[in-house]
């Protein structure tokens, strides 16, 4: 790996890092447009329950990894809101980076021919 790729990725992970660690805790705690669009059909009340209507969101039920540790945008057992989102965030950077990296080296292209090695067409090579 070139010393210029080794620094744009170590400066892109710097880069995500700082992103998912910091600025997520800032995220809008609003309903995105999937929320939106499954909520679109139905009223509700002061608690945010649905008390009439027909939407996609009243078939809503609990998802499978809602017990998981890293459950709901935070880590379980973290009670700062802030600290557990970052980590969360941070966390879940390194293991896309991990898995990426990892299947990026083992589908690497492993049949290139060493800089020093001549050319098998060469006819500089010498065939005996």
């Amino acid at each position: 790996m070139s010393r210029k790729l080794g620094w744009f990725l170590a400066g892109g992970l710097l880069v995500a890092l700082l992103l998912a660690g910091v600025v997520s805790s800032f995220a809008s705690g609003s309903p995105d447009g999937l929320d939106y669009a499954a909520r679109e059909g139905c009223t509700f009340n002061a608690d945010d329950e649905i008390t009439g209507g027909t939407c996609m969101l009243q078939q809503e039920g609990e998802h499978q990894l809602g017990d998981s540790p890293l459950a709901d945008y935070g880590i379980r057992g973290i009670n700062n809101e802030f600290l557990s989102t970052g980590l969360s965030g941070v966390l879940g950077v390194l293991i896309t980076f991990a898995i990426g990296g990892g299947l990026f080296w083992v589908l690497r292209r492993r049949d290139q021919i060493p800089q020093d090695a001549p050319a098998a067409d060469d006819p500089a090579a010498g065939a005996p």
